[in-house]
């Protein structure tokens, strides 16, 4: 009974299969595809939380921080761009903050006060506001998600805004599985 299933259920040799060019629908519908992570920083980031210099992890006292600043290996954060922050629900006066910045800067590429997060929404913002939106006039885009990078979801928000008075339809997700977002009614 085995050897029925042995046998080849089609043979093609004889056939005389006509086959049509394969179409790519996708890159017919003239979709643009707009990836954020194009905009995303180039630089390495690296956190400076002060949670770890606070006396039981709720007071900084300034002798002991300062001591401990003086102490402190700055060379693992050579060239990068650091994120000063302070994890604990604690209040740390203002000035902590900067002369953490002052001990920092001679190794560092770039000083940020606030997450990684929030350096991200920043510099992502400072880029798209210098985009022409005017460029999708008409167009219909979709905005790529699903990425390698962790985009804020604040950055998607604020292209949507920047195309919304010039894209004919904007899209979420790539340009073969998309979520529809906006279409202008002409």
């Amino acid at each position: 009974m085995l050897s029925n299933f042995t046998k080849p259920f089609f043979i093609y040799n004889n056939m005389n299969i006509q086959q049509e060019p394969i179409k790519n629908r996708v890159e017919e519908s003239g979709i643009i595809t707009f990836n954020l992570e194009d905009y995303f920083p180039k630089d390495e980031l690296i956190d400076f939380d002060l949670k770890p210099f606070l006396f039981q992890e709720l007071i900084l006292r300034e002798k002991d921080y300062r001591k401990a600043l003086q102490e402190f290996d700055f060379t693992t954060y050579q060239n990068k761009t650091v994120c000063i922050f302070c994890s604990a629900d604690a209040i740390v006066p203002i000035w902590a903050f900067m002369l953490a910045a002052v001990h920092l800067k001679p190794f560092v590429k770039n000083i940020f006060y606030g997450s990684q997060e929030q350096f991200i929404q920043q510099s992502m913002n400072e880029v798209l506001v210098k985009i022409d939106a005017s460029a999708f006039k008409d167009q219909r885009v979709v905005i790529k998600g699903c990425g390698e990078k962790p985009v804020p979801t604040g950055i998607y928000v604020a292209i949507t805004n920047l195309l919304l008075p010039y894209a004919k339809t904007i899209m979420y997700g790539e340009p073969c599985s998309t979520v529809p977002l906006f279409k202008r009614k002409d």
